[in-house]
């Protein structure tokens, strides 16, 4: 029987070996931590968000980095196949808002546990407490694994679903990209990425713990923070949840949009950060007719007021004060004395309120690690290495991305289930329907 040897039991890893043995393979799964999936008991802040009910061909306008390469893996293993696997695998699920889609018992652990039963109902070796340090290989072939502990494991085909080196806690080290680059394999800079931003605006510190919902936001290159710039390039853009934080932003958005920073400064689009630039529309609902309008209404009711108290029907408490100052309007004139010029004044910073990003936080904080395996190395349709044969790769460890939404995990999955049963059919061999002859691959190949 093949021998198949799958490095991390991360998602990406256990969708592997489950599509390997599904294929008739001996599957081992070697795991450095003490249980399966540990990453995945913290994603979605312990819910999981474990895919996006969107349409398959939406999938892709959501991935930040090589899209095109997973064209056969969304393919092969959708999000909807996934869906359909965890329900036959008694993990009932859920979509809620911007069709996210999370177990119903809200808890992550449920879904590994799905996973751990089929691995179990398959046979799948797993071994835990178990630290791979290096693929044997031998004149551009897999041979198996070299364990730290000691000794190697044989195997026919070696599935690399390491992770990044987000949340190192979990046991995302690199070993991965170490493994790779042992093998002749090019690995792209490493970025952190879904991660907090840092801005030093002076307004932070009186922002922070507001969380602005439905608020717009557009991520913006070639500004200087506060000022518009002609040559401004829109990177992103997205309507949802953001928070500020002491540090600068973070919530959703903000967390999707730090992929596109990371990205452009891997690119060499931007040689620092001062650059960047995050604009707010606090009114996405309003054209900047019906704001006005909106303004002329509560003004004509405080028309009496200072104008620092006239716009507590209109924005948060602790925005205020920050809105106030920066519309150049004296904070105790009068609200009928405000004129037609600063009322217009008004209305546009509420509709392009900015912050200016000067940092990424790091991987402690990172969900996922943007760059890694170069995909140019990677036959796509298989996820088999075009330098090793009989290596493979899945998930995180390879160059690829995408914004919030469950869309990274389902990159996992796809990728993880493609390599796994690829590595297994190429392992059996090759079925000739008209002679019922099996041509094995690599166990000849491997003598």
């Amino acid at each position: 029987m093949a021998e198949i040897v799958v490095v991390g039991g991360g998602a990406a890893g256990m969708m592997a070996a489950v599509a390997a043995a599904e294929c008739g393979c001996a599957v081992s799964i070697y795991e450095k931590n003490e249980k399966l999936g540990k990453k995945i008991y913290i994603t979605g802040k312990g819910r999981c968000n474990l895919t996006n009910a969107c349409d398959t061909e939406e999938l892709f306008s959501h991935v930040v980095s090589n899209g095109k390469f997973l064209y056969s893996s969304f393919y092969e293993f959708s999000n909807f196949d996934l869906m359909e696997f965890m329900c036959a695998q008694g993990c009932a699920l859920k979509v809620e808002r911007g069709q996210r889609v999370f177990p119903v018992s809200d808890h992550a652990s449920d879904v590994t546990r799905a996973l751990e039963r089929r691995l179990r109902a398959l046979g799948v070796k797993i071994y835990l407490n178990e630290e791979i340090s290096a693929v044997d290989a031998v004149d551009g072939a897999v041979r198996g694994v070299v364990r730290k502990r000691g000794g190697t494991r044989s195997a026919d085909a070696v599935i690399l679903a390491t992770g990044g080196l987000s949340y190192p806690s979990t046991g995302s080290t690199g070993d991965g990209y170490r493994f790779a680059r042992a093998l002749g394999h090019a690995v792209t800079a490493l970025s952190p990425a879904l991660v907090p931003m840092e801005s030093p605006d002076p307004d932070i510190p009186a922002l922070q713990g507001l969380s602005l919902r439905n608020v717009r936001v557009r991520l913006l290159a070639g500004g200087n923070g506060a000022k518009k710039e002609k040559k401004e390039k829109l990177l992103y853009e997205e309507l949802g949840e953001l928070l500020f934080t002491h540090f600068g932003v973070s919530g959703p958005v903000p967390l999707s949009a730090s992929s596109y920073v990371a990205k452009r400064m891997r690119s060499g689009g931007a040689k620092d950060t001062n650059g960047f630039v995050l604009s707010i529309d606090l009114k996405p609902g309003l054209t900047p007719e019906q704001l006005d309008q909106r303004l002329i209404r509560d003004f004509e009711e405080y028309r009496n007021r200072d104008f620092k108290n006239s716009l507590d029907k209109l924005l948060p408490s602790s925005l205020i004060p920050v809105i106030v100052d920066r519309s150049g309007i004296a904070p105790d004139k009068q609200v009928n004395e405000v004129s037609r010029a600063e009322r217009a004044r008004l209305a546009a910073l509420l509709k392009d309120f900015r912050i200016p990003i000067t940092g990424l936080r790091g991987y402690r904080e990172a969900i996922i690690t943007q760059g890694g395996v170069n995909v140019r190395e990677v036959n796509p349709s298989t996820m088999e290495s075009r330098l090793v044969r009989g290596l493979y790769f899945a998930g995180e460890v390879l160059d690829l991305d995408a914004v919030t939404g469950g869309f990274n995990l389902q990159i996992a999955w796809s990728t993880g289930h493609l390599a796994g049963r690829a590595a297994g059919e190429n392992c059996l061999g090759t079925f000739d329907s008209e002679t019922g002859i099996l041509y094995p691959k690599y166990r000849v190949q491997n003598g």
